[in-house]
């Protein structure tokens, strides 16, 4: 069987079927078939990197790119993901889009990736998928893959950072406890020399001492003993060489080493625990508790360690919220692997709160759904992945890509956009209780209190001037969400987190400049300088500018350049260009903003949005409306923190029976409110609010909410669309009015399946403009002035269908019970005519005045009246007009 590898999209599934073709060959081709696909693998490699190192445009892959099409896998090269411009991220967040998490939880050398595979599977009862898509489910199987990717590994052993040691010193007479500590004291250091060191006595009854301890094994110098019978020979030596030996014998040995400062901390504090805190350390400071045991690690004894580890493969994690979809997100970190880390060996799985075996209680069951991956840290063809803070930035940015195409709202992030404190290192906490999400305890006062900071939701800002400039551009991003969007929700959002940055932003201000550079000048220049920067920052604060007060800000900042420029001197010119730049710049984003307001002020002239509303439906429907929206919106965040706390909290096995029932009961109530709400939003919608109409687009919940409304009026009618012989209506009226109704029905009907169809490129049938093609410019113009007829042409069919159904054909009218967009337009048409009526009667009153009998004017007046058609013309005129100005705005809305 032929298999062709261009049929497949992804990458991934390509390996997938190159693998198990070369499976069906059998034992005698499969050898060889692996052989092949090796020397291809390096090939690509080689060739996609070209020799040169030349990055590849993936973080992961220094200097491999991505291999051109290639006899196995005939795939085009595809670029690393770009990430998206920071105000559309910011908007797809305000809208709810959730952070791309990609974090490195740990890495490991070979004789450690049984381990991590061992928790990655919980024990082989999760599988696993490699590369290739295979999936991986016995332990044997895993077992084996140490020995697949041992060629991939340097075994670089860890180095030896501490050690624990055990010192004898003969009988000494003391006169006190201090005198016994210097004597000690001085015996260590006679023999560790400037190592740092920690240590516990316990004397005997003979009167010699027992000295027990952990030492730093690496010195000032760089000398790292190895921690064994060997150093302590080294170590011994040293000690009977030294004044210290004629007055006191001692032997020295060592019981074991380890790696880093978790294995120094812990040795410490058991230290601590044996000898009921009476524990020094070489500078003679007491060691009294495990705060002080880790924080003497961490703080003084960090730095004079050097410590290293083998870096073989690396432990990556990927997470997504609590409630999002498994099957999508597992996809999307399908792509994630094999898009970034192509050539690499890996495997991962899935970590679902639904499936994972290991109990909460023991650190499993996660709330929110998340994939562990081990991956070698060099691929086939020798790169090297690089881990940098650039590197991680492309890589959430390529996870919330793939997210994306598997319809998961999901972007790329940075702290700095929010003001939120930078995270904690493994190092920097431990665990303390991991049910639910793990709380931990910081091993020092600076790392406790980083962690209370992250978890707190402690709100600041870097130091650096260039995480300054980059909050900075966040503000204005999240200034121009909040004036652009037309979600209440978004822009609440974006008003919350641009006030956050602002409120960041002022606090440091004393501490760095934002917007000018500071350079060595001379003293006028100077003074210029520091006029220019007030001038500057006098626009700092995002509130709202007219014209008027932009243009004199605009000419204060450039007359302060001009008189700097004029103390500029030749040796400064180029500092003074920088400081020029940087100054026009903020004053250019001072001007979009104040076109932005300028828009907005636009946007609401004449009316505002309520005083809009208000001449389209109505002040009463519109007061009533927006009364039953917002009960809406409360019950809807009610019902989501109810279920919320039900799914993470129902099935704890620490709650009491009655702690579950109320659980359950706060839910339930909660959605009995939610469907409550709608219920009356959807009969006041249907009884004649076309406010509250208007408002369901866009909607799901409230469309959905109209529809078993419509569909539950209907069936109470005995009103079935689908079936004419089931319809009561249709048996109810003359043969005329029903066929006049079904034929206008029918119209409607094709005109909103072309708007449908012309509304996005991907909807149309026209094979010219297929989804897999770019709508080119002209494309996209035709479509919008076909889509602007096919619209109007709609709105025509139902007003024509309302005026009907108004004018008598009852057949119509009783229809409209489940075309709720119909029943809609009969209650504006109704409004319309009112309006109409009323017109008329102050036209009336105002040009008959004192007219005679028979005049010109009694005469016009008279023929004004029995002209109904006449006399809804100027207004109906007038609404037809603002109905199609607020279509067009609608589709400005949408094309933004």
């Amino acid at each position: 069987m032929e298999v062709f590898f261009g049929a497949f999209t992804s990458e991934w599934e390509q390996r997938r079927a190159a693998l198990l073709h070369e499976l069906s060959l059998g034992p005698k081709r499969r050898s060889s078939a692996e052989d092949e696909m090796k020397r291809r693998l390096k090939a690509m490699a080689e060739l996609g990197g070209g020799g040169s190192g030349s990055s590849g445009g993936g973080g992961s892959r220094p200097k491999m790119q991505r291999a051109a099409a290639g006899p196995i896998f005939a795939a085009e090269t595809r670029a690393a993901a770009v990430s998206r411009p920071i105000e559309a991220r910011l908007a797809a967040v305000a809208q709810g889009s959730q952070p791309a998490v990609v974090k490195m939880a740990s890495y490991g050398t070979g004789a450690r990736v049984g381990a991590m595979l061992n928790y990655v599977s919980r024990g082989a009862e999760l599988a696993v998928e490699n590369e290739n898509g295979e999936r991986i489910s016995s332990r044997e199987d895993l077992a084996r893959l140490r020995g697949d990717w041992n060629h991939l590994f340097q075994n670089r052993a860890e180095s030896r950072d501490i050690g624990s040691f055990t010192v004898k010193i003969a009988t000494a007479v003391v006169s006190s406890d201090e005198a016994m500590h210097e004597l000690v004291r001085n015996s260590l250091t006679s023999a560790f020399g400037d190592r740092r060191y920690a240590y516990a006595v316990t004397s005997q009854a003979d009167g010699a001492l027992t000295v027990q301890g952990a030492v730093v094994l690496r010195s000032g110098q760089g000398e790292r003993l190895t921690g064994d019978d060997k150093a302590a020979s080294i170590i011994q030596a040293r000690y009977d060489a030294s004044a210290a030996a004629q007055d006191l014998a001692a032997r020295f040995s060592f019981q074991g080493y380890g790696n880093g400062v978790e294995y120094g901390a812990s040795k410490l504090r058991s230290l601590v625990e044996r000898h009921d805190g009476n524990v020094r350390d070489d500078r003679g400071q007491i060691v009294g508790d495990d705060k002080h045991a880790g924080d003497l690690v961490q703080k003084e004894w960090r730095g004079h360690l050097h410590s290293r580890k083998g870096r073989d493969v690396m432990h990556l994690i990927m997470s997504a919220r609590a409630g999002t979809n498994v099957e999508a997100f597992e996809s999307a970190a399908r792509d994630f692997l094999a898009e970034q880390f192509a050539g690499h060996r890996y495997v991962f799985a899935m970590h679902d709160p639904a499936n994972d075996p290991k109990e909460e209680g023991e650190g499993g069951k996660r709330p929110h759904v998340h994939a562990h991956a081990i991956i070698t840290m060099r691929s086939e063809s020798g790169d090297r992945i690089e881990t940098t803070p650039q590197v991680f930035r492309e890589w959430r940015a390529t996870m919330a890509q793939m997210a994306r195409a598997q319809g998961i709202a999901m972007e790329m992030t940075d702290r700095r956009e929010f003001a939120s404190p930078p995270a904690f290192t493994r190092n920097q906490v431990k665990p303390v209780n991991r049910e639910g999400r793990t709380e931990h305890v910081g091993t020092s006062e600076a790392a406790q209190g980083r962690y209370d900071a992250k978890r707190g939701g402690r709100r600041g800002l870097a130091k650096a001037e260039r995480s300054r400039e980059y909050a900075i551009k966040a503000t204005q991003s999240w200034q121009k969400i909040a004036l652009a969007s037309g979600d209440r929700r978004a822009v609440s959002y974006a008003e919350q987190q641009r006030d956050h940055l602002i409120t960041s932003l002022s606090a440091g201000q004393a501490e760095a400049s934002v917007n000018v550079v500071h350079a060595d000048f001379g003293s006028k220049f100077r003074a210029n300088l520091v006029t220019l920067q007030k001038v500057v920052l006098e626009g700092q604060e995002m509130r709202e500018t007219t014209r008027a007060e932009f243009e004199a800000y605009e000419k204060k900042v450039e007359t302060a350049l001009f008189r700097l420029e004029r103390s500029v001197g030749p040796d400064e010119r180029d500092d003074f260009d920088e400081v020029a730049s940087v100054a026009r710049e903020h004053v250019n984003s001072r001007r979009e903003l104040m076109e932005l307001y300028e828009l907005k002020g636009q946007a609401q002239a004449g009316q505002g949005v309520f005083d809009s509303a208000v001449a389209r439906h109505g002040e009463r429907a519109v007061r009533e409306g927006d009364e039953i929206l917002a009960e809406y919106d409360a019950a809807s965040h009610s019902l989501e923190r109810a279920t919320t706390r039900f799914s993470n909290e129902y099935s704890r096995s620490d709650l009491s029976d009655d702690e579950r029932a109320t659980i359950r009961a706060d839910y339930l109530a909660e959605s009995n409110r939610y469907d409550a709400v709608l219920q009356r939003y959807a009969r006041e919608a249907l009884d004649g609010n076309t406010y509250l109409y208007e408002q369901s687009r866009g909607e799901e919940g409230l469309q959905e909410a109209l529809k078993e409304e419509a569909q539950q009026r209907a069936s109470q009618r005995a009103i079935d669309m689908y079936d004419p012989i089931r319809n009561l209506p249709a048996q109810q009226h003359d043969e005329q009015t029903v066929r006049v109704g079904d034929e206008l029905f029918a119209r409607i009907d094709a005109a909103r399946i072309a708007v449908d169809r012309l509304y996005e490129p991907e909807n149309r049938e026209s094979p010219s403009r297929s989804s897999h093609l770019v709508e080119t410019e002209a494309d996209r113009a035709a479509r919008i002035a076909e889509l602007n007829e096919a619209e109007v042409r709609h709105t025509n069919l139902l007003r024509e269908a309302a005026r009907a159904a108004l004018d008598g054909n009852g057949y119509i009218r009783d229809m409209a019970t489940i075309r709720h967009d119909l029943n809609n337009e009969i209650h504006m048409e109704s409004r319309r005519r009112a309006e109409a009526e009323q017109g008329r009667d102050e036209n009336v009153r105002v040009t008959s005045g004192p007219s005679e009998p028979g005049s010109r004017v009694a005469r016009l007046n008279e023929e004004f009246r029995s002209d109904p058609a006449q006399q809804h013309i100027p207004r109906l005129e007038e609404l037809e007009r603002e109905e199609l100005e607020r279509r067009e705005r609608d589709r400005d809305d949408r094309d933004r």
